[in-house]
């Protein structure tokens, strides 16, 4: 590993753990992120909601945290990423969550939005693999991480799952409170990249949904960037497949989403009136099926070697509830732990 977090207190005193840099003392205050120095996670489940290659037959294990350095007006999961919601876990604590992933059959452990702790998942990771975790670690982000502290996972993350929101500096500004997203992001990108070539095998099991024998594809090692389409932005997503094509084709797998779904958001009045500001950015509705053709055709054209697109689909049942001890349908994901009420 090229960093050194031996001294986590010294890391927290002054944050500069994301590219917000923001100096806080996290000891005694909370950051950019709205976190102090304790980690907090909201849930972990066995998720089978995620790309085939991270799900394959037994589901990701997916450990949400609480907290984020982004302000996405959109975000699905603001209850645990802005409003706070999650409880204190210690190194131990979060071993310990990672091993019983593992005993439920997860195919890997999937850490969510947590560039803001990356210290103590890297601590958290180290004693999680001294118990005997042995299945691949999934760094699951934004994508507004800082390659100084993403060096801290070396050798304890092997599947790396960015983001690539957008290379729009007036859209993330507006939409996720960081002008310098799209360039802060393509570093990141290209250090992963570089760092994590790819590697895939089959594994054949038991199908969960079928109950007959079935070869996956499954993801050890390297980088899948997700892009997720903005309702009447289909130049911005031009843009970004574009750059993907030029600097990730051949290298790592491209994910193109088309689930944006407008969110009942919950919160006071200022709130709410900030992010139906932030919102007014974009065309805040479901994706239509004319955007989804052109999006069919432009994915055609790129003709990317590894490529997943996903299918047009208006239910919004899916959406997340974060106070619930099952947050998703049970379609989606099986409850290990919640932090209202501990291992379910």
């Amino acid at each position: 590993m090229n960093a050194d977090y031996s001294n986590l207190d010294a890391l927290y005193t002054a944050c500069k753990q994301c590219p917000r840099n923001c100096g806080t003392n996290r000891l005694n205050s909370t950051g950019f992120c709205k976190e102090p120095y304790d980690i907090r996670l909201a849930v972990a489940c066995l998720h089978f909601g995620e790309e085939p290659l991270i799900t394959v037959h037994n589901g990701s294990g997916t450990i949400f945290l609480t907290g984020c350095n982004l302000r996405c007006a959109f975000c699905q999961n603001y209850q645990i990423s802005q409003q706070g919601m999650g409880k204190n876990v210690s190194e131990d604590e979060f071993a310990e969550i990672c091993m019983k992933l593992q005993d439920a059959g997860a195919e890997n452990i999937n850490l969510v939005t947590g560039s803001h702790h990356i210290p103590q998942i890297a601590k958290g990771l180290e004693k999680a693999k001294k118990l005997g975790l042995s299945i691949p670690v999934c760094w699951n982000s934004s994508g507004y991480d800082s390659v100084e502290s993403l060096k801290m996972l070396e050798g304890l993350v092997q599947i790396w799952l960015p983001d690539l929101k957008t290379l729009s500096s007036e859209i993330s500004k507006n939409l996720c409170a960081a002008a310098d997203y799209p360039e802060v992001a393509k570093s990141a990108l290209k250090w992963m990249i570089d760092h994590n070539p790819l590697k895939i095998t089959e594994v054949e099991k038991t199908d969960r949904a079928t109950g007959k024998l079935a070869k996956k594809e499954k993801i050890l090692s390297g980088v899948i960037v997700r892009h997720l389409f903005l309702p009447g932005k289909f130049i911005e997503t031009a843009d970004v497949l574009e750059w993907l094509k030029n600097n990730a084709d051949g290298k790592a797998i491209i994910s193109l989403m088309s689930q944006y779904t407008p969110v009942p958001f919950k919160g006071d009045e200022s709130e709410l009136a900030a992010r139906k500001k932030a919102l007014s950015t974009i065309e805040n509705r479901l994706v239509s099926n004319s955007e989804d053709s052109d999006l069919k055709d432009l994915i055609e054209a790129y003709d990317f070697d590894y490529l997943f697109y996903q299918d047009l689909c208006a239910d919004t049942e899916w959406l997340p509830d974060f106070e619930k001890k099952q947050p998703f349908s049970y379609k989606l994901a099986k409850p290990i732990w919640h932090w209202k009420y501990g291992f379910v």
